[in-house]
């Protein structure tokens, strides 16, 4: 099941996409065509976690690196984000996100799907100029540096099944079997929840495989993810 949220003739509402009709709920009736609607973000999360470097080689030291993205940072696909004036270089970085469909506090780790509600594609933008001098707030939670979307997928038997591609202006740029996460989703969902409490609709970004690079005003950054969907947004 797709669940979508979307703006719709001035109204901001979640439902169900099948085909190319948005339902008001599974086996619900149609509100509109897809084409009709402005899709949003597919989810209003509280927090956003995640997890660094958890691609290519473990650091040694058997626990995840977390880092929080702000709310404002938020947004869904097709929308522009905006490179900052005062900055050299900025970069995309595409991602599997977890949604979470039920409060999880010390998630077991061979529960976890009993947690989630489904799964999304997310592009952690990120200031590198920002990053490198010490700057982690700015670098990562300026505004519109969360895209996520298109749609929350929820029929996803395996999340380390999947295969990430990011396209900037149609180049691949990113290819990686989530089977190369360093820590699966069970693994960080199992940590995240030792100290942080997670709420429906919360998410967990789990990291970026190999390929991370510039992007420059102008550019069209996909981020697709099979049997999840494409989010794609453009660069201003």
């Amino acid at each position: 099941m797709r669940i979508v949220r979307y703006d719709h003739a001035g109204h901001v509402r979640s439902g169900v996409l099948i085909g190319d009709a948005v339902h008001e709920r599974s086996g619900g009736p149609i509100v509109a065509a897809l084409r009709e609607v402005t899709l949003l973000a597919p989810c209003d999360p509280r927090v956003v976690v995640c997890a660094g470097k958890n691609y290519g080689e473990p650091d040694g030291t058997g626990r995840p690196k977390l880092f929080l993205k702000a709310v404002n940072a938020v947004t869904g696909p097709g929308s522009a984000v905006r490179f900052p004036p005062d900055l050299r270089r900025l970069e995309y970085e595409g991602e599997l996100a977890v949604v979470i469909g039920r409060t999880a506090h010390e998630v077991p780790e061979r529960s976890y799907r009993d947690y989630i509600l489904g799964y999304t594609c997310a592009n952690d933008i990120t200031a590198d100029d920002w990053r490198a001098d010490g700057q982690w707030v700015r670098a990562k939670s300026t505004d519109a540096f969360c895209p996520l979307g298109p749609w929350i997928e929820t029929d996803v038997d395996d999340p380390a099944a999947l295969h990430i591609r990011t396209t900037v202006n149609g180049r691949l740029v990113q290819d990686s079997p989530t089977k190369d996460m360093i820590f699966g989703v069970g693994e960080l969902l199992a940590y995240v929840t030792r100290w942080i409490t997670l709420q429906p609709g919360d998410v967990l970004l789990t990291g970026s495989p190999a390929g991370v690079g510039p992007l420059s005003p102008g550019d069209v950054v996909d981020v697709d993810i099979e049997g999840i969907g494409t989010l794609t947004n453009s660069i201003v």
